[in-house]
């Protein structure tokens, strides 16, 4: 309840779990959360997916989830539509200017000058932004596209392997699953999203507009020859000298292979400070495991052969 003391413990390492209330601390006028049972927003009922702990809508005409759709797709890491962030995608949408993510692609000059504070620059701006992402490659559109556990990375192995969103979406949940690194889960999740009719007719709406579908592997091309070339390396703990994901751009641009778990494939561990289970598996599996300084160290000795 709100107010209450806690103990708080570290379940699998990582994640922050409440062990224990201390009763004994709680005030006399407090009183239980009410759990909600409908959609604040659509007003559909919520449930729970897989035994998870976290409640769900899953009403895909919900405002609320159309909206943060819209917002995912234009992210940096997604569509990159610079300039398209939430409260332009709400005024979009209370406008009724789009319903879908296809949409962004159909709107006009005339169209975003009618929004509040939008001039003559942002107008050309952001059309320019939302045309540029047209020729994006395959791997940020899956991802933009807000696939259930499908991240950044996910969508750039298994577009890497597919080349086009049509051999995805004729692929089973086993093709998928069989992907290195990918597993059952994602391979349910995405065929289970592209067997929905109304994911067929977004992605023929894409298309009509000129969006890319296929997998364009720029990343490869910009591969630099060197001795990190099909080493699979995991990345644990939190890293000072650099973010988890510039490390992560460094290696596969010297042709590493980023994986996100410890097996007896994998070829070196890179751990920073408060490294946990991944660490311990690495450790007990005899696999190389290196400190943040060694890492930084062999940059530097690349950089100089």
């Amino acid at each position: 309840r709100i107010g209450d003391t806690v103990t708080l413990h570290k379940a699998g390492d990582i994640i922050p779990e409440i062990s224990m209330v201390e009763l004994k601390k709680r005030a006399t006028d407090s009183v239980p959360y009410m759990i909600p049972t409908h959609c604040p927003e659509c007003g559909a009922e919520l449930v729970h997916l897989d035994d998870e702990v976290a409640l769900r809508c899953i009403n895909p005409m919900c405002p609320a989830q159309i909206k943060e759709g819209l917002a995912h797709f234009a992210s940096r890491n997604a569509m990159n539509i610079d300039g398209l962030g939430p409260k332009i995608v709400q005024q979009l949408f209370e406008r009724e200017l789009v319903t879908d993510v296809a949409d962004l692609y159909h709107l006009t000059e005339a169209q975003l000058l009618t929004l509040d504070k939008f001039g003559a620059k942002s107008t050309e701006n952001l059309l320019t932004a939302i045309d540029n992402s047209r020729h994006n490659s395959l791997e940020r559109l899956l991802f933009g596209l807000g696939i259930r556990h499908v991240g950044a990375k996910a969508g750039k192995i298994i577009a890497k392997h597919f080349k086009t969103i049509e051999a995805l979406m004729a692929a089973t949940s086993e093709a998928v699953a069989e992907v290195d690194s990918i597993g059952p889960i994602i391979g349910d999740s995405v065929a289970t999203y592209f067997a929905n009719q109304q994911v067929a007719e977004l992605v023929a709406k894409l298309q009509s507009a000129g969006v890319n579908t296929d997998y364009l592997g720029d990343d490869d091309a910009q591969v630099i020859d060197s001795d990190w070339a099909g080493q699979k390396v995991v990345l644990t703990g939190k890293l000072t000298e650099m973010t988890r994901k510039e490390a992560q751009e460094w290696l596969e641009q010297h042709g590493a292979d980023v994986v996100g778990s410890v097996s007896k494939k994998t070829n070196l561990v890179i751990a920073g400070t408060d490294a946990g289970s991944k660490l311990t598996k690495a450790q007990s599996l005899g696999v190389d495991v290196w400190n943040e300084q060694q890492f930084v160290a062999a940059m530097k000795e690349d950089l100089q052969k």
